[in-house]
């Protein structure tokens, strides 16, 4: 999907969040349960932004008029390179609502778990602040 690819590439995390679905549904490649919602999926992408180090997409797989999108990276954590996978899927309004992340190789894997682990507190209090933001502008 160019346009997500383009938003991450920028930086872009306020247009990110304007192409993910309201029910987005986030798996992390480090966290057994998924994460539903839009708030708590673009808390986390903006604490990968903080994480990740030269990140780049390397390639994109699927057809431009699909709903289903593979966006292949690599980038690296600390002193650990990782190769990675977004998979998009679009709803019928043409939003995300289904990304799935996966990365190798396991020590790379790990030192993701543990810088995220580490951006826990933050996430949490982003998507909240993003959730009464919310919920102030829609009263």
């Amino acid at each position: 999907m160019r346009a997500f690819r383009a938003a991450v590439e920028a930086h872009d995390l306020d247009a990110v969040e304007a192409l993910l679905a309201d029910d987005v549904v986030f798996s992390s490649p480090v966290v057994f349960e998924p994460y539903r919602g839009k708030a708590i999926t673009v808390a986390i992408l903006r604490a990968v932004e903080r994480v990740f180090e030269d990140f780049r997409y390397e390639r994109v797989i699927g057809e431009a008029d699909g709903r289903d999108h593979a966006l292949v990276f690599t980038a690296r954590v600390g002193d650990r390179e990782i190769n990675g996978c977004d998979f998009l899927h679009l709803d019928a309004s043409g939003r995300i609502d289904e990304l799935t992340v996966m990365v190798r190789p396991l020590s790379g894997a790990q030192a993701l778990q543990t810088a995220m682990a580490a951006q826990f507190e933050r996430i949490a209090e982003e998507a909240r602040e993003t959730r009464e933001t919310r919920a102030g502008s829609a009263g």
